[in-house]
């Protein structure tokens, strides 16, 4: 009897530690990331949306643009993400929010849907082959990378920050 509930204790260990977390933690930070780069550009006045810091950087809302493009580029062409539609109508600091949260929100249904075994899917990359969660890894990395410069856009316009929101 003592052997079987240690064989049952054992296996409930084993099944509970063993599940890959690579997909749940990732979706975790994604939406954190969601909420803290729409903090950022929701901080930013409309008025200052074409703020530069120099003619050599990107404005704010090119910023923005970019990390949107970037995000439908790596999820359409890596994790069949199919392509957000936007309406026209909104404000350009509107329709740039609303991208914004469609492309996270796109990309976020899409990783939930990923196995954690297609993650290990070598892809052809123009920095040379890398694994699927290489390419997750690209994503967070790209939009910290870029928040990081649009906070100092912030400061510059004396627009205090959103305090910073990690895991």
């Amino acid at each position: 009897m003592k052997k079987t509930i240690l064989i049952l204790i054992g296996l409930i260990f084993n099944v509970s530690f063993s599940q890959d977390l690579t997909i749940p933690t990732f979706l975790e930070k994604w939406e954190n990331s969601k909420t803290y780069l729409l903090q950022v550009a929701e901080a930013m006045p409309a008025d200052n949306y074409n703020y530069s810091p120099t003619s050599r950087e990107m404005t704010f809302v090119e910023q923005l643009q970019h990390i949107h493009q970037n995000m439908e580029w790596l999820g359409t062409t890596y994790f069949n993400k199919p392509e957000a539609s936007s309406s026209e109508d909104l404000d350009l600091k509107s329709q740039t929010i609303a991208n914004l949260k469609d492309v996270f929100d796109g990309i976020g249904v899409v990783i939930e849907k990923t196995s954690p075994d297609d993650l290990k899917t070598k892809v052809d990359f123009f920095a040379g082959e890398k694994t699927k969660l290489q390419i997750l890894n690209l994503l967070q990395d790209h939009v910290t990378h870029h928040r990081g410069q649009l906070i100092v856009y912030l400061n510059l316009n004396n627009v205090e920050p959103p305090k910073y929101t990690g895991w």
